[in-house]
């Protein structure tokens, strides 16, 4: 089978196209899956661009979506046909005993799923939303999970809330697509003005240039009448989380998720704790909590918004577009 690996010390020069043999025979309560998409996701391009990050050969890509080959033994959740689609956390199944580290993770402390087949435990696996293709399915592992996350699990998310989305990544169109199924306002920020056509077309009830309004956290606070959002789905990491504060309600929530302005920061404690906002950390999601986003998702009439399509061999060029910041929704790699 066709596989990506990453030679160290890393670096996208250093993904190579191999040829593996063919993924084992399932063992019990292991599912072999034949695995068509990924997509990509910015924990996957640090792994492969931060030297050492990971270990020579490792296949990178932990989002993974495909089709059931075989079954093994006593299990009874899948069928061969099925239309599947990776979990991040494989061991974290469900309850509060989250992960503290990616020692697990596909892509990451493991190898991943850029690859054409893989034998799994099929706990590492849910059934995909029905009728969705194998590249929309691959787009839910980490950034629907994330998006679900902040809004419904953490967020607890009412009709009539104001949700806040930072840019135009996975993780917050996904979060606005969420939010306005569920009866939300949302108001949205980016840095262009092409991208607030798209986002207004997706139903972002208010867009905020970031670039042109860099106090954007008071622009909220003017467009919710001065309450603010009750919930932000805060991807920016230090750079932003000021104005976050500032854009969220009193007694809201704020779902911290992304570093994509850095590791640390100063965080104004006053306000948050003079506005008594929540200000949670969180890493994609559980197993069960996968689960119950899908069978949303089967509800909802929407698909994911996919920005380009890679095949696997033109997996760098793939993570040059990402890293360029120019991508709308996700970027997905097809084999």
């Amino acid at each position: 089978m066709k596989a990506m690996q990453l030679a160290a010390p890393g670096g996208l020069d250093n993904l190579k196209l191999v040829e593996l043999p063919a993924a084992a025979a399932p063992e019990a309560g292991q599912i072999q899956v034949r695995i068509h998409a990924s997509s990509l996701n910015y924990h996957d391009l640090g792994v492969v661009s931060r030297p050492g990050a990971a270990a020579d050969g490792r296949i990178p890509m932990a989002d993974g979506a495909g089709v059931v080959t075989a079954v093994g033994a006593g299990v009874t959740e899948f069928a061969v046909g099925d239309a599947v689609v990776s979990t991040f956390f494989p061991q974290w199944i469900a309850g509060r005993n989250v992960p503290t580290d990616f020692q697990l993770v596909p892509g990451d402390g493991v190898d991943g799923f850029a690859r054409e087949s893989v034998t799994l435990p099929a706990t590492s696996f849910t059934h995909a939303p029905k009728g969705w293709s194998h590249a929309e399915a691959a787009t839910l592992t980490t950034a629907g999970l994330t998006a679900w996350r902040a809004l419904v699990v953490d967020g607890g998310i009412q009709a009539g809330d104001t949700v806040l989305v930072l840019g135009t990544g996975g993780v917050s169109i996904f979060a606005l697509q969420m939010a306005k199924s569920m009866g939300a306002k949302v108001i949205a920020t980016t840095s262009s003005a092409a991208k607030a056509e798209r986002l207004q077309a997706l139903g972002a009830d208010v867009v905020i240039n970031y670039k042109d309004t860099s106090e954007w956290g008071d622009a909220v606070l003017a467009a919710t009448g001065g309450r603010g959002a009750d919930i932000v789905v805060e991807v920016g990491g230090p750079g932003t989380l000021p104005e976050s504060i500032r854009a969220c309600a009193p007694g809201g929530h704020i779902a911290l998720i992304g570093v994509l302005t850095g590791i640390a920061g100063a965080v104004p404690t006053l306000e948050l704790m003079r506005k008594q906002q929540i200000l949670k950390g969180l890493i994609v999601g559980s197993r069960e909590q996968q689960q119950d986003m899908v069978r949303a998702l089967d509800l909802f009439g929407w698909k994911p918004v996919i920005d380009s399509r890679y095949p696997l061999e033109r997996m760098a060029d793939a993570f040059l577009h990402q890293r360029s910041a120019q991508h709308f929704g996700k970027i997905c790699l097809e084999y």
